[in-house]
C-alpha cells in the first residue's frame, strides 16, 4: 500500500505555546477545541491541521535532538487569490507579531511571492500564482 497523498497535520515546535497560539489566532485561525491549554493547539485549515507544540516535547516524541536556530530548509505557504489578498495577509500577519524577511513582490514567473517568520523562525510564504487558482475550497488547484 503507497503512502497516502495528504499531509494531514504540521507540527511546528515553538518554544512558547501560548505565545504562538496567540499570535496564530491573530492571524484569524479557528483555534480546534481539541486543543490544551498551554500545552499543544491545534488550527483547522482549508487543508488539514496545523500544531504548536513546545519544541522540547515534539523532539522527544521524535526521538530527535534539538536542531540549532535559523534557516531550516523548509518553508510552509499560504496561496492567495490576488495580489489585494496576499497583501492584506502579509499586513495582518506582520500586524499579528510575524517578521516581514522578503516584501511581496512580482516574480518572474508571473506570481507575486512574500516571506516571513513567525516568532520562532518558522518560514511561511505568502504567493499568489496564477497557475494555481484558488479553488472553492480554499485549496490551490494544480495544473495537470
Amino acid at each position: 500500500m503507497p503512502v497516502p497523498p495528504r499531509v494531514s497535520l504540521i507540527t511546528l515546535g515553538v518554544a512558547d505555546v501560548e505565545r504562538s497560539t496567540a499570535f496564530y489566532q491573530a492571524w484569524g485561525w479557528p483555534l480546534s477545541p481539541a486543543s490544551v491549554p498551554g500545552e499543544v493547539s491545534f488550527f483547522g485549515t482549508d487543508g488539514g491541521f496545523l500544531a504548536v507544540w513546545r519544541r522540547e516535547d515534539l523532539a522527544a516524541d521524535a526521538r530527535q535532538t534539538l536542531p540549532g536556530n535559523g534557516f531550516r530548509d523548509v518553508s510552509l505557504a499560504v496561496n492567495c487569490r490576488d495580489r489585494e489578498e496576499a497583501d492584506e495577509a502579509v499586513a495582518a500577519a506582520v500586524a499579528a507579531g510575524a517578521v516581514l524577511v522578503r516584501p511581496a513582490e512580482p516574480t518572474d514567473w508571473g506570481g507575486y511571492v512574500g516571506y516571513l517568520t513567525d516568532p520562532d523562525g518558522h518560514l511561511w510564504e505568502i504567493a499568489v500564482n496564477p497557475a494555481w487558482p484558488i479553488g472553492p475550497d480554499g485549496r490551490p488547484a494544480l495544473p495537470r
